[in-house]
């Protein structure tokens, strides 16, 4: 059995759609990044990838290939799922916490548990995604950024 621990934030900004856990929330600001920006499967594929000793996914998906321009991070999850399992693992479970001042989040979850299950090849019952606030404190609770963190555990198939 392995552990794996990830974590992202990106800023918050005019003229980008806010996408989290491969969902489409509808909020007035979305999150900068090369790709969706969606912090919270980056910080789920940076766990994996940990777990496995398989670095992060700036190494993997690099800001400076066009190729992962706006590109889906459900699409990276399942290509840093594929190398897990190409490494001999399997997941056993996925912990998260979505940190965010604005928007609420608990009705968008058990769609993120979805895309993030389909996405990942692992039964639901094995996906958590939680949210929470900053109570108004730092980048997260002024409403300049969102991050996320995520644990994991893999384990080797035999």
């Amino acid at each position: 059995m392995r552990t794996g621990h990830g974590f992202d934030v990106h800023r918050l900004v005019d003229g980008r759609d806010l996408i989290l856990g491969g969902v489409s929330i509808p909020y007035h600001l979305g999150l900068l990044g090369h790709s969706d920006a969606d912090v919270l499967l980056h910080a789920i594929s940076d766990a994996l990838l940990g777990a496995a000793s398989l670095g992060d996914i700036g190494l993997h998906f690099p800001d400076s290939d066009p190729g992962f321009k706006g590109v889906s991070s459900l699409k990276l999850l399942n290509t840093v799922c594929d190398k897990i399992r190409a490494k001999g693992f399997s997941i056993v479970n996925i912990d998260s916490t979505i940190v965010a001042q604005a928007p609420k989040l608990r009705p968008y979850i058990p769609e993120m548990e979805k895309n993030i299950s389909v996405a990942a090849g692992v039964p639901a019952d094995r996906i958590n995604v939680k949210a929470t606030t900053t109570e108004g404190l730092g980048f997260t609770g002024e409403g300049l950024a969102i991050a996320a963190h995520a644990v994991c555990l893999i384990s080797e198939r035999y």
